[in-house]
């Protein structure tokens, strides 16, 4: 519990930061007394909520530490922060989900965490949707940060640092690093895009808390090691993709747990492959190409929206403004998504082994240095060995979680991850990094939801 405290304090007082997240709102910003306006309820998932006209009621609800909803009634709900773009509120057989408000004016931001975007609530049955909004009782003071232009060099061609490379292999022994060629063919802005991102960086990025005695004791009964392409002699993930140059991790992220986790219940007799592109092009809950994040994706859109087989929108890693998803094809959905731990910042490393070979491979996130982007093998760890100016920038890149396991030689504990850079990347596209360090925060922020199938 003290070291939950310390999470939160941390995010009370994060600095003002330069960056592309239209808002950042921290837990302390959002918790405490809010008015929410309703509008008509009774319509689809198709409602737009763009703009705001008509409000029918109007309630009062209290956001209380760490994931308590009260409404002005006594009646109790759950709620959670979402990264630092907004909150959702379970209440009275309801949900409400809106970004928090900001307004921007050329490279000017001003989040305003006190309000909220008009938003979407509807009951928990996904029914009866209606728009909303938001407002704390006590203000907040406005924050203020700056979207610098990109740098005239994000427009020139990545170069590999091959002294890095050197010095990751020779002083080090944990990972080796080599060069991939086609990366030299991207510019600074794709690799980023590559590495999660602009719009997926999390400021005031949440760390690992200590476990419960509970979740300890929950692990004591797990395998020294588990890996879910090799369980009782089946493969339940699905293959190896390659996002290439769009920030699309976390929709590949998202689209392969759900891949997975509809393996692991049916045992292997149906195996879909399911889009991405439908993420890129259709979601109001993400960026596209520019990023997004695996709660609103693996879990709010595929049960309010519900998601598609690739051959309904195949994969292009392009941007769009219209859904080009075939309006013929079916939907499947997904259910009861949370953060693992419960709510946004209780994530730890016994709750993510626990859930993970209880329920299937797990979205998870972490911040990607520029020596990830070499790694060939071994277990990975930030080896802070660049030689000289790098103008990659720090984004938090969404990937799938398989498995675990500990390295015979050296005792040394890994997580076993999917990456989505095709399989001519690292271990046939997969890589290890250190466990029970919280290492680059990839114990911080996992994600799990519940095909319906």
């Amino acid at each position: 519990m003290e070291a939950l405290k310390l999470f939160f304090f941390f995010l009370i007082f994060v600095g003002t930061v330069s960056g592309d997240t239209p808002a950042n709102c921290t837990y302390e910003d959002i918790r405490g007394k809010w008015v929410f306006q309703t509008g008509q309820a009774g319509n689809t998932n198709k409602v737009d909520c763009k703009e705001m006209t008509d409000v029918v009621s109007t309630f009062s609800v209290e956001l209380l530490y760490p994931d308590v909803a009260v409404d002005e009634f006594g009646n109790k709900g759950f709620w959670t922060l979402i990264y630092n773009q907004g909150f959702e509120v379970v209440i009275r057989n309801r949900k409400y989900f809106a970004f928090s408000s900001y307004k921007q004016d050329g490279k000017n931001v001003t989040s305003y965490c006190d309000q909220t975007l008009p938003g979407w609530s509807h009951d928990t049955y996904d029914r009866s949707w209606a728009c909303y909004k938001g407002k704390k009782t006590k203000a907040v003071r406005p924050k203020y940060h700056t979207i610098l232009p990109q740098k005239q060099v994000n427009s020139q061609y990545y170069t590999t640092d091959h002294e890095m490379l050197h010095n990751i292999n020779t002083k080090q022994g944990s990972w080796k690093a080599q060069a991939y060629p086609h990366f030299e063919k991207m510019t600074m802005d794709e690799i980023i895009k590559v590495a999660g991102g602009r719009k997926s960086r999390i400021y005031g990025q949440a760390r690992a808390v200590q476990p419960t005695k509970e979740e300890v004791l929950s692990t004591l009964n797990l395998p020294e090691a588990f890996d879910w392409r090799n369980h009782m002699g089946q493969d339940f993930v699905s293959p190896i993709r390659n996002q290439e140059s769009c920030g699309s991790c976390y929709a590949f992220s998202s689209m392969g747990m759900h891949e997975a986790r509809v393996r692991v219940i049916t045992n292997n007799t149906q195996q879909p492959v399911l889009s991405p592109q439908d993420i890129v092009d259709c979601s109001e809950y993400s960026q596209g190409c520019e990023g997004g994040f695996p709660y609103l994706i693996a879990g709010k859109y595929a049960e309010d929206f519900g998601i598609v087989l690739e051959s309904c929108n195949p994969y292009n890693g392009k941007d769009s403004t219209v859904c080009h998803s075939k309006s013929s094809c079916g939907r499947m959905y997904a259910t009861d998504y949370h953060y693992v731990g419960g709510y946004y910042g209780a994530c730890n490393q016994y709750a993510m082994m626990t859930a993970l070979v209880s329920n299937g491979p797990m979205s998870v996130s972490f911040m990607v240095y520029s020596d990830f982007l070499h790694y060939k093998s071994g277990v990975y760890h930030y080896t802070q060995l660049e030689n000289r100016f790098n103008p990659f920038e720090i984004t938090n890149h969404a990937v799938l979680l398989v498995g675990y396991g500990q390295v015979e030689e050296t005792g040394e504990k890994y997580w076993i991850v999917k990456n989505s850079w095709g399989t001519g990347w690292g271990e046939d596209g997969y890589f290890r990094i250190r466990r029970g360090h919280d290492e680059c925060a990839i114990e911080s922020i996992a994600v799990e939801s519940t095909p319906i199938v």
